[in-house]
């Protein structure tokens, strides 16, 4: 662990012993804790149908392990205590054929860090600590979080989920009203174990001589307008990059046997700070010209609309982006996640100009009398991309079937199998910071368990 890592987690640690402090019992900080230990078995095979950039063929297999610890709250007016998560992952199989990254340790693999001799490294771990303190129903948090908000989200596709650095406020004291705020620091990346890591977007984000900042200020708040209606408000400030104003709309409307889910989500993302005149802030997009690495300029409006009934469910989505730069979300380039409806297991669709179709069929097999398995299906086509070669599109399938053992000795036992396929009229290849996208076709099998101990 880094030491910067550790100085922040040993002030998240003293913010906790401040409480604990006053009161040597601490009745609610033992009573109230929860501990669980979270197993996944993850394998992906990830066969790039063109270019020549090696390697062809990613394959890797790992077993991750995550030790989540929460603590409950000392008694008093104000109440303290502390989270942590531990993460391992464990090489099963990764040759270099299969890893290899001729950018040696500037960039991860797939799944697992990459050694000085580009090969996967055998294990990689990190701990994460949390301070939190509650005054009422107000929680303020600071070291490592998992935020999951339409301007910031973690990302938890691979054996062990992303993590981030900072402080988060949450409040609930108004009925039907969720406020948060916060600030990120530092993050740390699907495939990594450095939790140092500045923050960037696609770009700027090269890890040998990319350009990175310490500070992303968010805040918003969802409000509920009666059972059925959220409606939601964020901003994001990425410094030095961007900064993003969302808005968002959720309605349950009853409609015959079923429910119509809409969703329906704005992004107003502009310039902020050096991303304005400096050439190395730059993000990808389309300038006309020939030109492939401007400033932040970005529209993004999606609808995705859900009926379902007896099991089924049936959604058809519109998105469309405008401005000359693609969508903008703090990326470091080693897998990230946007709150994008079109991000799905291989593509985001979230290229300058792009106009996006989505269809999805899903089906809960508990209607049938198997409870626990399930299936689903996606379909998306993004056209009228803005690129120097011209207007072009793409199209990703995705397919996935799992199945949670529901009751019994291995009550929670869970099998997944996902696959995907992306087409795209990118090119394979291209110059940095011109769109560019290999087709790719895409398998993961995914065991997971998750064994209670507190």
């Amino acid at each position: 662990m880094h030491y910067r890592t550790l100085n922040r987690a040993s002030l998240a640690v003293a913010i906790a012993a401040a409480g604990l402090a006053q009161s040597a019992l601490a009745d609610g900080f033992i009573e109230d804790s929860k501990a669980s230990l979270g197993l996944r078995n993850f394998y992906i095979n990830n066969d790039n149908r063109n270019g020549s950039a090696a390697p062809s063929k990613q394959e890797e297999w790992g077993q991750g392990f995550m030790l989540n610890y929460a603590s409950g709250f000392t008694e008093g007016p104000v109440g303290f205590g502390v989270d942590a998560l531990g993460l391992l992952g464990v090489k099963l199989d990764s040759g270099k054929g299969k890893h290899y990254n001729p950018q040696s340790k500037a960039f991860g693999g797939t799944v697992f860090p990459t050694d000085s001799d580009g090969r996967a490294v055998d294990d990689f771990s990190s701990l994460g600590l949390t301070g939190k303190a509650k005054v009422s129903a107000t929680e303020l948090r600071y070291g490592t979080l998992q935020p999951k908000l339409p301007v910031v989200t973690y990302n938890d596709g691979r054996l062990l989920p992303q993590t981030f650095s900072g402080g988060q406020i949450t409040s609930n004291e108004i009925d039907n009203l969720t406020l948060v705020g916060g600030q990120l620091e530092h993050m740390k990346g699907r495939n990594s174990s450095n939790s140092d890591q500045g923050l960037s977007i696609a770009g700027a984000n090269n890890a040998q001589s990319g350009q990175f900042t310490n500070k992303f200020y968010y805040a918003g708040g969802d409000y509920k307008v009666g059972k059925d209606t959220t409606l939601q408000y964020y901003y994001g400030n990425l410094k030095d990059f961007y900064k993003q104003h969302f808005l968002g709309l959720q309605h349950n409307w009853a409609l015959g046997e079923g429910v119509l889910k809409s969703d329906l989500r704005y992004f107003h993302s502009s310039s902020d700070g050096k991303n304005g005149n400096d050439l190395s802030y730059y993000t990808t997009g389309y300038y006309g010209n020939g030109i492939t690495k401007g400033k932040v300029d970005n529209r993004a409006f999606s609808g995705l609309f859900t009926y379902s009934i007896k099991g089924h469910s049936f959604s058809a989505g519109h998105q469309v982006l405008s401005g000359d730069s693609d969508f903008p979300f703090i990326n470091d380039g080693d897998g990230a996640s946007s709150y994008l409806t079109t991000d799905v297991q291989i593509g985001k669709f979230q290229h300058a100009g792009e106009r996006t179709w989505q269809a999805r069929y899903a089906y809960d097999f508990a209607a049938l009398g198997v409870p626990g398995l399930s299936f689903q299906t996606i379909y998306l086509r993004g056209d009228n991309i803005d690129t120097a070669y011209g207007s072009q599109s793409e199209w990703e399938r995705d397919i996935s079937l799992g199945y949670v053992i529901p009751d019994g000795n291995l009550k929670g036992l869970g099998f997944a199998w996902k696959n995907a396929s992306l087409r795209s009229g990118l090119p394979a290849s291209a110059a940095p910071g011109t769109a560019a996208q290999r087709d790719q076709d895409e398998n993961r099998l995914i065991v997971s368990y998750s064994i209670p101990l507190l």
